[in-house]
């Protein structure tokens, strides 16, 4: 043990937080005692639980018996596919030894369901049926959606948290036939847009923002052309703002590697139909970004474009948000040491990237979402989560710690030079997968917690 006394604590009163695990708060201490560094346990207490503490809902048994968990992103009232699925993510290797925890993850798996059977292509929904800030979108709005961008790593994110629960818990409990109509309604989907638009007629989906042309789609609201080579379309990034071009690789790439991980999950069920054409899907998508997603960079080499249109173009950059090309290996597409990603993590992490920044306090991937020049903790996160290099993880540790303003908590972006310049105090997102950086060190690295942090000074 480090430290006999804890660390500052900046968590809402124990009987103020959503939802408490007795595996999570051991878990806690005891990692916390292997922390040398005072603020970085701090942060470490304050962000792991952040989501249970505050943005959870849970009905352990609604009126089917069945757990029910509404997840919102933090300071925005509406439950996110991605966002829900990152943010229970790291609780899953506890979940076995705590059947209460197991029973609200399940909750999410099964509210995730019920959102993609009321519209596959919305991203962002409301716990009762109501139509809210976005009500006005020029688009099939429904009752229930907060926001109806379709982005293809929502239905890959349901699909991860599917098949991760059910490889930490064994639990077969959840995947009801609500569950089961839903993975059919996500290959259908992706069918369909694997088509796109225009002349093929595959996708009628559509979108425009009314005075806002970054969000509004172009061509009608049905978004550029692109020609068809069993990639799928995604009209939005993770980032939530429009693709420019409509075949973004890290999601396609993504959607690949969970379509495949759902398929034992599908034979288990019994359902060899509906798991041969998970099979497939994931076959072709794969092959499909292998022969059309990577382009030759000057000083990179052979690499993984962003985005891609199936007629030769590309857009190369990177994304603090995930699915990024920086998140490949955490995604389960390609391991660390692949030679493709180095190169493609060196684009990544060089001012070739147009949204990599540095400063005098921090540097890592931005987004354009939040503008040229900032920096992501979610994306200096990542790069410690898909790096071998003890070097560069406490150097991204050092960064981290020194960067949150004294808040304790991440935030969403912040100028590298001013942290005290940020965006988004409440970002459970960001909090919780630093929480499941400081787990992986302390599983994977032990000996990094008790070194000294670097600085950018």
């Amino acid at each position: 043990m480090i430290r006999t006394t804890s660390a500052t604590d900046d968590r809402p009163a124990a009987r103020d937080r959503r939802f408490t695990s007795d595996a999570v708060e051991r878990f806690i201490d005891e990692v916390e005692g292997s922390i040398a560094d005072p603020e970085l346990a701090r942060l470490w207490r304050n962000c792991f639980p952040n989501t249970l503490d505050t943005t959870i809902t849970h009905v352990p048994a609604d009126d089917t018996g069945a757990p029910d968990t509404f997840v919102i992103t933090g300071d925005i009232p509406a439950m996110w596919l991605r966002d829900s699925t990152a943010q229970v993510w790291p609780y899953l290797p506890l979940a076995s030894d705590d059947p209460a925890l197991a029973r609200l993850i399940a909750g999410v798996v099964r509210r995730q369901a019920r959102c993609i059977l009321l519209d596959p292509y919305a991203n962002a929904f409301y716990r009762e049926a109501e139509l809210g800030t976005w009500r006005d979108d020029l688009t099939e709005m429904r009752p229930g959606v907060h926001e109806r961008k379709w982005e293809l790593d929502s239905l890959a994110y349901f699909l991860r948290l599917s098949s991760g629960y059910h490889r930490a818990t064994g639990d077969g409990v959840v995947f009801d036939d609500a569950w089961l109509e839903a993975a059919e309604l996500v290959a259908r989907t992706l069918r369909v847009e694997q088509l796109g638009p225009f002349r093929d007629q595959g996708s009628t989906y559509s979108f425009r923002r009314l005075c806002d042309f970054g969000d509004s789609l172009p061509n009608g609201g049905a978004g550029d052309p692109s020609r068809a080579c069993g990639m799928v379309r995604s009209a939005f990034r993770p980032s939530d703002d429009a693709c420019k071009l409509p075949f973004l690789v890290p999601a396609n790439l993504m959607a690949a590697t969970a379509l495949a991980d759902v398929v034992e999950l599908l034979e288990t069920m019994g359902r060899p139909t509906l798991a041969t054409e998970y099979r497939s899907l994931a076959r072709e998508i794969g092959n499909a970004a292998e022969a059309h997603g990577t382009v030759e960079h000057p000083a990179h080499g052979r690499i993984w474009a962003y985005e891609v249109d199936g007629f030769g173009g590309s857009y190369l950059m990177d994304d603090a948000n995930v699915p990024s090309l920086l998140a490949l290996p955490y995604l389960g597409v390609c391991d660390r040491n692949d030679d493709r990603y180095r190169r493609t993590r060196a684009f990544c992490l060089s001012a070739d990237n147009p949204y990599f920044a540095a400063g005098g306090q921090a540097r890592g991937v931005g987004s354009p979402h939040t503008g040229v020049g900032t920096v992501w903790p979610i994306a200096i996160t990542m790069q410690a989560l898909t790096s071998d290099d003890e070097g560069e993880i406490l150097a991204c540790l050092g960064m981290l710690r020194s960067t949150h303003d004294g808040t304790g908590f991440m935030h969403e972006s912040l100028d590298p030079d001013a942290p005290a310049k940020f965006t988004r105090p409440w970002f459970a997102w960001a909090n919780t997968l630093f929480g499941e950086l400081i787990a992986t060190v302390y599983r994977e690295r032990p000996q990094l917690l008790r070194s000294p942090l670097p600085s950018m000074d």
